[in-house]
Parts: structure tokens; sequence; C-alpha cells
């Protein structure tokens, strides 16, 4: 490229060169006369010959200024050695200096110029090399003829964003004269000595490479004709055609020799790369509106047409649109070459140009796609120059035109082999890349499994390091239990319900479910007892000054003065609510993981019980209790998880009674297929042909919701199997003759009875018996027989395994059934429907069993009694046992906190004592307490844990309790008797519980009904009933007190008939509810 440009400059030197010698020579002959062998030279011959040959230096000039211009400078391809051709050496055109005679006079006799003149000449030229200057546009015409069109002022709003000019010839930007680098300002032309207004400037600038800088926007002007002569326009005029033919020509045309700088002809290679990019360009631009390129509507004066990619040189349009436009020829040329080869390439037979269109274009530098508008915006200005774009888009646009074009066999395989490639490339690339995506699947599956296995190993480890702390402390809480029950302690209270997550998930309100035991605050009676309450849900003020108004009644219900201030109990009481429950208030997470996460939460508990001794009671046992105790350094009266999920089902609990040796219905457990579903349900009933109805209770499910049944008379043979059984008889029945047939015939049966007349219980849990049976073979069940008799009462007792090993029973009550006959919604306290050495020996039995499976803490038993009808003895069976704090026992709590009493289980006794009376406030103040000298009285209580009323929420505690006040709802302090509610949450507030204690066991279901119908009444309208539960517990204790009153009447006549009181069995017989009511 040095070499390139050096020729360049060798050239212009001599054409310089050339052309001053010969405008020396014309100035010195005017002046001479020259004599040779006596005759007179002819001068004007001379002058001719000079203008001939001026006329041709100034035409090679002009080609030559042309190639500068026009010329791109480009590496040359890389070919084959022995395929690459020699350079084309540049032409020197030497003048005829044969034809000139030798005239030339000598230096003496020629006179330079005068200073004057020199420095007016320097100062000229200054003027002239400079565009910029406003006298520019007058010298260049005066001296060279040449007028150059006035440039518009742009607006303000357009400078900032005037794009950069690029020259035609080598690349030179050039913006208005405010915008131009420092560094990009043309250079000064060296000086010349002699000036002649009848050359053109051309031949003075071919001593610079640089090109001057043209403006962005140029309106053209007419150009005026100078004081040219006729035969020099038609000279000039004749070499511009040839010119242009040679431009315009591109390959029959265009001769090897016909510029004197030529580049680099494109290669394959290249040719097809451009193709593919116009292709590209064009495929890009097919979804694009041409409607959007601002066309001028007016019609062109200077149009011209490209008939099938050529322009006729010689056409009249042509010549006239060349005539006017032809101070920015070069740049237009260069854009008709483009406009050329695209038109060329997809064959378009005809396209009409607009020449004003093209000119604004290229002197706008629109046409310039190398910038940063690209191909696409190229093609679309290069269309935008068309009359008849439209048309040439429509033909460009259909597919394959690009194929019948110029080259269009070579851009069709350069596109099937890219196409090709490019699958081949991508294939291989793929199959390159299926090793190495395995590669890393592997590798980040054993990185993940290691991870886990690491992860998994350290929980295992940490667990095993809590169960192991559990258990040393165990050992130490059941060493000093009896010395810390007698001292000052710490109950941390968590009443966290550790079911599985599927249980978990399926409970709705599963927050306020947990917070039904509220009442575990009410272990304070005890002066020695602090007690720390974690809530699963945040209490509001509401709430929280509820209780504390009714634990500071102890003062008063001790002294049956209401009118006491209430005692500083709030010291001994904290309820804390963990921050947790923020982050995980859908998760349904038990309260033991809440607390879990919450470290503030356990390091205020932490500083509560520092320096005390403390023990943590729990709900159902969850992993995460043996992390929380283990994070507070306490003991947990509570049974290991793993134990727990074991004993804690309904097979579990089979098991402890099977080992008790306790009286428990016939069934079967562990129950999880078909088979063992229908030939165990075959036997039961082939084996107690007595049963009528038979239970199905799916392992994990609580409360009554996992419960079906199934009646037998159904059976197609069950009336034939009666008359079998009959025939036989009972003792002869038990052997295994008699029953082979009946239990064939039953099986036969039995899966079109279970799946035509087996009903679920809950029908909001387990709509279908296809649904529940899914459940019951996934989780596993027990099948169970209903006591074979119209009179059932069931019985709920709360035991404590002590530490040490004691067993204590903690209360009693006979249950308060719902809707479906088989969900506990409340019960009546004490229990009056089983003799209490009776009750007393079956639970210290289940009791000893569970202690010696390592069951500790807290523990429920349910029982159901009934007279057999076979021989009218009262039967007692263990049905089910739950492992953890019931919310009976909690609502026991406060109610022995609001009368002040003890319930003996032993006895079946709730005795209360008379309020202290006429106590000095000296001995009041110094908490010296006297007791009357009256005998103790009894109360009944009747208690609902959660009484759901869905209006209720409607309601805030506030208005619910002077609505209660209102209609004489409340409690008497000085009786001890009335009614005291327990609130779950202040969210919601769609559930309560509910507490009513009486003299006697009929006032109180009375008034617990009363209440009941009260509350619907006010918190309901006509059209607006909610759902609850209230209407079917009003119904159940409508029946409960019909046999009350049946059975004093029973009772009473019996008094009456016996004359031996101990044999009056009236206090022990089971209270006689509605036919067929289920356990």
């Amino acid at each position: 490229m040095a070499d390139v440009l050096k020729n360049k400059d060798e050239v212009g030197h001599i054409l310089v060169q050339v052309q001053d010698d010969l405008r020396q020579l014309k100035k010195n002959l005017v002046r001479l006369t020259v004599q040779q062998n006596g005759e007179v030279l002819d001068i004007q011959a001379l002058d001719t010959a000079i203008s001939r040959t001026e006329n041709g230096i100034r035409r090679h000039a002009d080609d030559y200024l042309k190639t500068i211009n026009n010329q791109v400078l480009t590496l040359p391809c890389i070919e084959e050695p022995e395929k690459k051709n020699a350079p084309a050496k540049p032409v020197k055109w030497q003048p005829p200096y044969e034809t000139i005679p030798n005239a030339r006079p000598q230096r003496s006799q020629i006179s330079g110029p005068s200073p004057g003149e020199k420095h007016k000449s320097a100062f000229i030229t200054c003027l002239l090399n400079n565009p910029f200057h406003p006298k520019n546009k007058e010298l260049m015409q005066q001296n060279y003829g040449i007028q150059f069109p006035h440039l518009h002022k742009r607006n303000e709003a357009s400078v900032g964003t005037q794009r950069v000019v690029t020259g035609p010839a080598l690349g030179n930007f050039a913006t208005t004269h405010g915008g131009l680098p420092k560094q990009l300002h043309p250079k000064s032309l060296p000086e010349c000595e002699h000036t002649n207004a009848g050359l053109q400037p051309s031949a003075a600038d071919l001593s610079s490479v640089q090109t001057p800088p043209q403006p962005k926007a140029v309106h053209v002007l007419q150009r005026q004709d100078s004081g040219q002569n006729e035969s020099e326009k038609a000279c000039k005029r004749e070499m511009d055609v040839s010119r242009d033919g040679m431009a315009l020509g591109r390959s029959s045309t265009e001769s090897p020799t016909s510029r004197t700088m030529r580049t680099p002809p494109p290669s394959a290679a290249s040719a097809s790369s451009d193709n593919r990019v116009l292709t590209r360009g064009l495929a890009r631009l097919t979804p694009l509106n041409l409607q959007s390129i601002p066309v001028p509507a007016a019609v062109s004066k200077y149009p011209f047409t490209i008939v099938e990619g050529q322009i006729d040189p010689d056409a009249p349009d042509y010549c006239r649109f060349k005539k006017q436009y032809c101070l920015c020829w070069g740049a237009i040329v260069e854009a008709l070459d483009q406009l050329q080869r695209m038109l060329l390439d997809f064959a378009v037979p005809l396209a009409r140009v607009c020449g004003e269109r093209l000119a604004a274009c290229v002197q706008s530098s629109e046409l310039d796609w190398r910038g940063s508008r690209g191909w696409c915006t190229h093609v679309e200005k290069l269309l935008s120059v068309l009359e008849n774009r439209d048309e040439v888009w429509d033909l460009m646009c259909q597919p394959g035109q690009r194929y019948k074009g110029n080259g269009g066999h070579q851009a069709a395989a350069v596109c099937i082999q890219t196409c090709w490639r490019r699958y081949s490339a991508h294939t291989a690339y793929l199959l390159q890349l299926r090793p190495k995506w395995a590669a890393q699947i592997i590798a980040m599956s054993l990185l993940k499994r290691a991870k886990l296995g690491h992860l998994k190993k350290s929980l295992q480890a940490s667990r095993l390091r809590q169960l192991e702390n559990y258990r040393i402390r165990a050992e130490s809480l059941a060493a000093n239990w009896k010395h810390i029950t007698s001292t000052k302690r710490t109950i941390i209270h968590i009443p966290s319900l550790g079911y599985s997550q599927h249980q978990r998930l399926s409970l709705r309100g599963f927050d306020v479910l947990q917070n039904t035991q509220m009442g575990r605050l009410c272990d304070i009676r005890d002066e020695n007892v602090e007690v720390i309450y974690v809530s699963p849900v945040c209490l509001g003020e509401d709430v929280l000054q509820y209780y504390t108004h009714l634990l500071g009644l102890q003062t008063a219900i001790e002294l049956g003065d209401a009118s006491v201030p209430e005692s500083n109990c709030a010291k001994r009481f904290t309820i804390l609510m963990p921050e947790a429950m923020e982050y995980f208030s859908t998760r349904n997470m038990c309260l033991a993981s809440l607390l879990k996460y919450s470290p503030r939460t356990l390091k205020r508990i932490k500083n509560l019980i520092q320096g005390k001794q403390a023990y943590m009671v729990g709900g159902v046992t969850h992993i995460d209790d043996l992390a929380v105790a283990d994070e507070l350094e306490v003991p947990l009266l509570g049974t290991e998880p793993a134990v727990a999920q074991l004993y804690g089902t309904k097979s579990g609990g089979r098991r402890i009674f099977s080992g008790a040796g306790v009286d428990m219905p016939p069934g079967k457990w562990d129950i999880y297929t078909l088979e063992q579903l229908y030939e165990g349900l075959a036997q039961l009933m082939t084996e107690h042909m007595e049963v009528q109805r038979w239970l199905f209770k799916i392992d994990s499910e609580v409360g009554g919701r996992g419960m079906a049944y199934c009646d037998v008379c159904y059976l197609k043979c069950h009336q034939w199997a009666q008359q079998e059984f009959s025939r036989h008889g009972p003792k002869q029945w038990r052997t295994s003759l008699p029953q082979e047939s009946v239990m064939t015939k039953f099986l036969e049966e039995v899966p079109h009875l279970l799946a035509s007349y087996a009903r679920p219980a809950n029908t909001s849990c387990y709509s279908t018996w296809t649904c529940f049976l899914e459940h019951f073979l996934r989780e596993g069940g027990v099948i169970e027989a209903f006591p074979p008799s119209d009179s059932v009462t069931c019985l709920t007792v709360d035991l404590l395994v002590e530490p040490g090993g004691d067993v204590h029973m903690l209360s009693c009550g006979d249950q308060l059934r719902g809707p479906s006959g088989l969900e506990v919604v409340g019960c009546t306290v004490p229990q009056s429907s089983i003799c209490p050495d009776v009750l007393h020996s079956i639970c210290n039995h289940i009791g000893q069993a569970c202690q010696k499976r390592s069951i500790m803490g807290h523990l429920s038993l349910d029982l159901v009694t009934f007279l057999d009808p076979s021989n009218l003895e009262q039967q007692v069976w263990a049905i089910d046992l739950d492992l953890g704090y019931s919310n009976q026992l909690a609502m026991t709590q406060m109610m022995l906190m609001m009368t002040r009493g003890t319930l003996d289980c032993r006895s079946s006794k709730l005795e209360v004592s008379p309020p202290v009376r006429d106590v000095k406030s000296s001995v009041r103040h110094a908490g010296v307490k006297t007791k009357a000298q009256t005998s103790l009285t009894s109360r009944f209580a009747v208690m609902c844990p959660r009484l759901l009323h869905t209006n209720l929420s409607l309601v805030y505690y506030s208005t619910f309790f002077l609505m209660c006040k209102a209609q004489g709802i409340g409690y008497d302090v000085k009786a001890r008797q009335g009614t005291v509610f327990a609130l779950h949450d202040s969210r919601d507030r769609r559930s309560l519980g509910m507490l009513t204690i009486s003299e006697n066991l009929q006032g109180a279901l009375l008034t617990f009904a009363r209440n009941l119908s009260v509350i619907h009444q006010e918190i309901s309208a006509p059209n607006m009933q909610g759902t609850n539960n209230f209407k079917g517990l009003i119904k159940d204790i409508e029946e409960v007190l019909g046999m009350t009153i049946q059975n004093q009447t029973t009772s009473q006549e019996e008094k009456e008939i016996s004359a031996v009181g101990s044999e009056q069995l009236s206090p022990h017989k089971p209270h006689r509810p509605t036919p067929n009511k289920s356990i």
C-alpha cells in the first residue's frame, strides 16, 4: 500500500510539472519571434500544437484525478502463488515532444513576476485552499469559471444530529466547520509560483492526496458557463461521456487499461459473501413497509431508466441528469454502480430512477452502507430512489428471484452449501457436545449427591446428638421429678401438632387449631409455677387483655368478691409469638418447626429461664421438638418422635391395648391391601354375628376425620347367616366348622357390599368410599366393631405418665358427639358412665403398658361403654389412644382455675370449697388465708374446646362480650358458676371455646344449650346462617338431657325398690343417648 501511495505522488508531480512547463512555453511564445534560415516560424501552428497537447494532458489529468478520488484501497486477495498474475503497472503518458520545435528562449530573456504579484498569488492560493472562507466561491468563479452552489444554513435543532460525510475517494470524513476536529482539517496546498485562469484547478490539486471535504446536503444549482469557448466545452463533454462509459460498463465495455489505478478484483468467496449479505438484507427487509420511507411526491425533472441492470450513457435523459449534477458526479457514479449491481442480481428488467432523489441521497451520504445503519437500510435507500419501487420490490421479494439474476447459479450453490454446511456443523457440534453434556450432568449429579450425602450425614449426626441429649435430660428429669414439682419451676408450653405433612396440608386453619389450648396458661393457679406460652398465631391486644383479666380473677374467685382488685399475675406468664410465622404463613408448619427457625424467640426464652428449673411440654411430638429442647437446654416432657409415630396411630393404640390386657373392640389392624381388607372383614363378620356395623379407621387421621362405616344388613346372605348362627348357637359357633360356609358366602359378597353401602363419616374430607379407600390402603388402617347396643356412651380420660413411672388421671369426661356421631365436639366433666374403680384400673394398666414402651408425658384415652344385649352387663372397650396434650385437659385447667376446686378422678367428683368470708385486709395483704368451716360442694361442667361459626368473624370481641352481658351470659365469681370463653385468635375469630359450670349436670347442659342458641340468634340472620356446629351440638345436648332425665327417674325408682344402697348401680350406669350413637 505504501508503494501505491508513492506512485500516486510521483505521477501527480509529473503531471503538474508538465502543465507548468506548457503554461510557461505558451506565455513566452507570445513575446518571441523566431527566425531560422531566414524563415519566420508559424507561431499559430505552435500554439495549436501546444493547445492540443494541453487538452490531452488535461484529459489524462482528469482521468488520473477520477481514479484517485474513486478508488478504495483494499488488501489483495490471497490466492495460490502459481495463479497470481502480475499487477498491471500504470501506463505513463508522455507528450510527443518530437512534434514541438525547439523554440525555448533563454532564461535571460524571460522576466519573472514581481514581488507584489508573488505575494498576491500566494494570498489567492491560501484563500483557494480554504473552502470555508467567504471569498473562496468568488475567487473560484473569477479564476476558474466554477460557480459553487450556496449552502443553506441548517436549523439549530438539526446541528446536534449532523452526520459525518465521507469523501468519495479515500474515506476522508468532514462535517461543518464548527464540528470538524482540528486534526481532520484539510492541509494547505503548496504555493504555486504561477497561476493561470485557463487551467482547471484539478491540475493544481493533484499534488495533494486528500480531497476537499464535501458537505452533507448540497442543493445543486444550474451551472453557468464560464468564458470558455465552444471547442473546450465540446471537448470536455466528450471526455466526460467517455469517462462515464468506462465507469458504468461492467463486463464487456470495460477495458483493462481504462483506469490508471485499479483495486484487485473480488474473489469468488467475497462475491458470494456480498450476495449472501444482500440476500439476508432483503430477507430481513421483507416484513418492512416501504411506505414508511419518506419519498417526495413531486415529479422528477431528471429521470432516467435502467434496463436490465445497464444504463445507456448516450441516453438524453441520462446526459441531462449528468450535466445537472456534474459537481458531485463521483459519488453518484458509485451509487449508480451499487444500484445496477442490485438490479442485475435480481434480474429487474426495468427501473426508473428519480435523479433529484438520487442526488439528494448521495449528497447527504445516506447511501453509505458501511456505517452503523447496516445493509438493510442501504437497500431501503437504494429502492427509495426508484419511481417504480413498488414494482421492483414485489419482483425482488418473489421466491428465487435472486437466483435468476447475475451470478444466480453461484448464489444458489452458495446458499445450498451454506445450509448444508451449517446443518453438518451444527450436527457435528451437537455430537461433540453430547459427551460434554453427559459429563457435566454426571459431574453435577455426583456433586449434588455428594453434597446431599454430606448434608444427610450432618443432619443425622445432629438429630442423633439431639436424641442423646433428650434421653440424658429425660433421665435427669425422672430422677428429680418430685423435687421439681414441689418447688418453683417454669413450664414452657408449646402446643405443637407434629402431624405428617400430608395431614397438616389437608387441615384448614391449622395455626388456629394448634392454638385451641390457651387454657394451658391456667397452670399459674399454682403459685410455684411460671408459664411461657408460645402461640402459633398472632394475638392482638384484645386477646392479651382478656387473658390478663381472666387470670387476674384468682383472688376475686378465692374470696368470692368481684370488687377485689386483680391479682398481679401478669409477671408469672408470658406469651411469645415466633417471628418465623411471617415467613412461613402458608406452609402449615407445626409450631415446633416455626420456633426452631425463630432465633430471637429462642433467645428470649433462654433469658426468661436463665437460672431457673424449667421443662418443656409439647403437643404431638415432632422431630423439631427435640431440636428446640436441645437449643434451650431443657428436658422435654414427652415421647420420642419415633416412638410417638409408631404408637400414635390407630394400629399402634390397639397394640398397646393388647399388651395392657384391656378389652377392646373385635377387629384387625395394619390393613394395607384389598385382600387383607376383604378377608379380614369376612372373618370378623363370621366370628361376631352379633355386630351389625363395622368401622374402618385410617391410621394417621385424628379427630374422627378418617372414619367410615358399613352395615352388614345389606348382605344378601345375611338372613341365612343369622339362621345358621341361631341353629348352631353361640358356643358351637365358635368352632371353625360351622363358619366355613358362611365365611365363603361373606367373602364373595364383601367387595360388592363395601362398594355399594360403605360410607365415609366425614364427607368434607372424603367425599366417596373410593377416595376413602385409596387413603386407607396407602396409610394403613384398622377394622373395628361398633358396639352391639342401642345405648352407647363414650368418654375421654387424660393421663400423665410421669418420668418416674407413676400414672395420674388428670381429667375424665363423657363425650358430646357431632352430627356424624363419630366426631367429638365437647364433653361433660366429671364422667358418670363408668365405675371410678373400673376406670382407674383400666387407666393404670394402659399407663403401665405405655411406660414399658418408653412412652412418657400426657396421653388421651378414649373408651366406650354399653350394656351387652346378651347378659345386660356393662362392657368397657378401649378404642383409641392419642399421645399428647389434649384440648379437654386444657379446658379442665381453665375450669379448675375458675372454680378453685379439685377434680378427683378416683371418685369422679369435682369438689369446690366455699369462698373465704370476713377476712381482714391486713391478713389478706399478708397472704394468710383461712378456710370456712363448711362442707365442700360439687360442680359439673360442660366444655367445648372449639365452637365453629363463620358469622363470629363479623363481630369484634368487645361487641361480643357486650352482647353476652346483655343476654345474661357471664360468670358468677361468688357462686363459682356460669360461662367462661376461651379465645383462639384475633384475625379470623371464627372459633372459640366455651365452658359452663353449674351445681348439677342438667343445669350445666341447659346453660350450654341456651348460650349456643342465644349466640347463634344474635350473630345470624334468616338469610345468613353461616357454617357452624351449633345446631348439631344443641341437638346432641337435648338428647343427652332426655336421657339424663330418664336416668334420674330410673335411679329414683331403683332407690325406692332396693333396700341396700350399696347395690344401687345408677351412678355407674351409662347414659342412654339416641340409638345407634356412634363412637
